[in-house]
This record gives structure tokens, sequence and C-alpha cells, in this order.
């Protein structure tokens, strides 16, 4: 893997190859509960969820918590998703979706805003971290932008071009990160985002993986 000029793809953990959907709003609906904030849907979660996540508070109880407030509501959250992301598991396809990248000859990726800490163990468990040239989640405060944090992921990879790098996930922000690294993105609608929103990020939107993997040979190629 690495090798040079061969496309590499960095691919997002939560709501793309992790589907964690249903762990995501059952542990923001029971901090919700905890913080005295109604409840909502997966629809509306999906329609409104943005980075930096403070900005998602906003715009369900129509101002930005104070860096007390977002402290207290991102610990409760992550501690509540601590105990449903347990029923979940891989997307539809993702072990072979990998195996088959690596098998090309060509080399992938885990970027994660999860803490590290946390996910290097859950990649670990599924069988999959030897699919990849690093695995690497969020260091530091939660709740921001994964562009930064994208630069020193390909400035670890050895071989990995930027320009020749797709950046797979579920977010909008996977397609800032990437734009801020030279890279491209393709956009992925199984998770976070609704289709509506991704849409006007200007990348290319899919529905499925397999998708978002033949795009992005083509983008880079």
């Amino acid at each position: 893997m690495g090798m040079h000029g061969a496309t590499h793809i960095v691919w997002d953990w939560n709501g793309t190859l992790f589907h964690d959907n249903t762990a995501i709003i059952g542990a923001t609906n029971a901090a919700f509960a905890e913080l005295g904030i109604p409840s909502i849907t997966l629809e509306r979660y999906r329609e409104l969820y943005c980075v930096p996540v403070p900005k998602f508070y906003e715009r369900l109880i129509g101002r930005l918590p104070t860096d007390e407030e977002w402290e207290a509501m991102d610990a409760v959250f992550h501690r509540y998703y601590a105990e449903h992301r347990v029923g979940c598991g891989l997307t539809d396809g993702v072990p072979v979706l990998l195996a088959e990248w690596v098998s090309a000859g060509r080399s992938q990726s885990i970027l994660s805003m999860y803490g590290h800490e946390e996910l290097v163990p859950l990649v670990r468990g599924f069988g999959i971290e030897p699919h990849f040239l690093r695995v690497d989640g969020r260091t530091g405060p939660s709740g921001g932008s994964k562009a930064e944090h994208m630069v020193r992921h390909l400035r670890a990879l050895t071989g990995v071009d930027p320009s020749r790098t797709v950046v797979i996930g579920d977010a909008a922000d996977d397609a800032i990160a990437a734009r801020h690294v030279g890279a491209k993105a393709v956009l992925y609608t199984g998770g976070s985002h609704s289709r509506a929103s991704l849409e006007g990020v200007g990348v290319p939107v899919v529905d499925t993986l397999a998708e978002a993997v033949t795009l992005a040979e083509w983008l880079a190629a």
C-alpha cells in the first residue's frame, strides 16, 4: 500500500464505514432528555446537523450554547453514545470493498472525528484494521472541523499524493476538509446528512459506498 501515483481513499468512520445512525439518534435523544431539550427524529437530525456542532444546537434551541453548556452536552452525548453503539455494525458491503481496494494495489486510511482512543479498538474489533495505512481519530476538543486534522493525517502518510486522494464521508465537513488539502471528495447519503443538505456542497453525492469507490477511482485518475 501507499504506492506512488495510486489513488488513495481517506474514509470517514461514523455514518460512513460504521453504520451508527441508530446510536447517534438514540444518544442524542437520551442526552436531550437529560438536558431538557425535546427529542427529534432521525430525519430532522439529518436536516439540521452541521459542524461545528454547537451550531447544530443553535438550530435546535434557538441560540448558541455557552462553553459550559456545550461541554456538558458533549459529555452527556458521548456517555450515551458509548452505550448505544454496541448494537451497530459496519455498513453493508464494507469488508469486501476494503479488501478489493487493497487487492487492486491502492491504499486507504481512516480519519474520524471520533476520539482516537475509542476509535482504534473499535476498528480493530471488526478485523479491518490491516486494510488501512493509518487509523486516526480526533485528538483534542470535540465539535470542530476535520480540516486541520486532515492536514496532519495526510502529512503522516508516506507516498500519498493529495491530488490523487479522495475523501469519502457522510458530512459536508468531509468535503470541506478535502478541499482544504487539495483532495477530492464523494459524499454518502447514508449517514448524518440528508441528500438535500449534501447536494449543495458541490461534490458528487451517492447512495452507496460501492458507488463512492467507483467514483473515487474516476475522480483521481
